[in-house]
């Protein structure tokens, strides 16, 4: 695959260094040691190896990952990874996706208090699934679902929000048989929002009553019950927005779907258009508006670029991507299992395990063949971090950057 004219990497490198000192006493750890992997990313200061083609000698560096998760660089193989675990997983029925966003007034609250709202968030988002799920009057299942945390819009603004897939039925409450969905339905979007609503203020409340809540600027006021539980009234009255798509067309555009979004970031190096003195300009899609038209640009100065980057860094150890009900990762095989049986479908293939435990630790041969004639490339030299190989590419090709770590 060919490289991007312009990535976030660049423009971290180029510009990271400045910004780190304008912003100084202002930037978290975290946010400083993904900087730090994105500048460094397939470059010599992580190590590499060298690769030769047997065929007619053509060499090739290859360097390696950082592997950080908010690098747009290393998503592919880690979504790769993932996807090829839960293609296993689907079950032969219709799936959905619905998406459940935090009103604007919480996503404020949200950025000094990540790992406590991102994860009432995510609790609340599969209570009010499961538990209208479950009620007879709805469909009286126990259903599966596997959620993910986006916390950004199409300009990188702060826009928390989940995403759901769901199959479209679940197990009845004794398991002994499948219960689907009505055609092209499966829960009532005015019920979810209203209990998905009901279930963040009510965690929201219980939070703050614990102290697990952080107040700065013009929020430090909410530090008090009394003045949180003002600033929650109105919420209480308002809509709250969950959106349910119809089902996807079969199992493989449900891989397709997840492949865009279970590992995504803020913003991926397809977008950058360029960057130059007045700014960054990339793509972005206004959904306010229909059709093509929905596509524009839009250029940020160089310090706005990298803030709106940095605010979607993740708490360290924060799980984006979690699954609940018969998904939750206890049961999840004994679930599916059952799930299948009752559906008459297949079990499928158990993959063979590797015979010799050394080959766990033996590097991957190279997936890439020569750039020049399409041989097989092969290993010759490793080298260290802050290292220089002492094989040099060949004069008639670029230093390949390549996922090798």
């Amino acid at each position: 695959m060919a490289r991007p004219g312009l990535e976030v990497a660049d423009i971290l490198r180029d510009h990271g260094a400045a910004w780190r000192r304008a912003h100084a006493g202002h930037v978290s750890l975290g946010q400083l040691k993904v900087m730090s992997a994105i500048e460094n990313c397939r470059t010599a200061a992580l190590g590499g190896h060298v690769e030769a083609c047997e065929d007619c000698g053509q060499v090739r560096i290859a360097y390696n990952s950082c592997r950080n998760r908010h690098c747009p660089k290393c998503q592919g193989a880690a979504a790769r990874d993932w996807l090829a675990e839960r293609e296993a997983e689907l079950l032969p029925v219709p799936y959905f996706h619905v998406v459940f966003t935090l009103p604007a007034a919480l996503a404020d609250l949200a950025y000094p208090n990540k790992a406590v709202i991102y994860d009432l968030l995510f609790k609340a988002a599969a209570e009010t699934t499961l538990t209208l799920a479950a009620d007879p009057k709805h469909l009286g299942a126990r259903i599966g679902l596997t959620a993910v945390l986006h916390t950004w819009g199409s300009a990188m603004t702060h826009h928390p929000h989940v995403h759901m897939i769901v199959p479209g039925g679940g197990l009845s409450p004794d398991g002994t048989r499948w219960i689907p969905c009505r055609p092209n339905f499966f829960l009532p979007v005015r019920i979810l929002s209203k209990l998905f609503r009901r279930l963040i203020l009510d965690k929201l409340t219980t939070a703050h009553a614990a102290g697990q809540l952080r107040f700065f600027g013009a929020h430090a006021d909410l530090a008090d019950a009394k003045a949180f539980a003002a600033f929650l009234a109105p919420l209480r009255q308002t809509k709250w927005f969950v959106y349910a798509k119809r089902p996807f067309a079969g199992p493989a555009a449900v891989l397709a779907y997840l492949a865009r979004y279970t590992h995504r970031v803020a913003i991926s190096n397809s977008r950058l258009i360029c960057a130059d003195d007045s700014g960054v300009t990339f793509t972005w899609k206004d959904y306010r508006v229909e059709g093509r038209a929905r596509g524009k640009t839009m250029t940020l100065a160089i310090d706005e670029f990298i803030r709106r980057f940095l605010l979607h860094v993740l708490p360290r150890g924060f799980h984006r991507i979690r699954h609940y009900g018969l998904f939750a990762h206890g049961s999840r095989a004994a679930n599916l299992a059952r799930a299948r049986a009752r559906l008459g479908a297949r079990e499928p293939p158990c993959e063979t395990a590797t015979a010799n435990p050394a080959d766990a630790t033996a590097p991957p041969s190279p997936m890439q063949p020569c750039p020049c004639c399409g041989g097989r490339m092969i290993l010759i030299e490793r080298f260290a971090r802050g290292s220089s190989p002492a094989h040099r590419p060949s004069s008639s090709t670029a230093v390949i950057r390549i996922d090798t770590s």
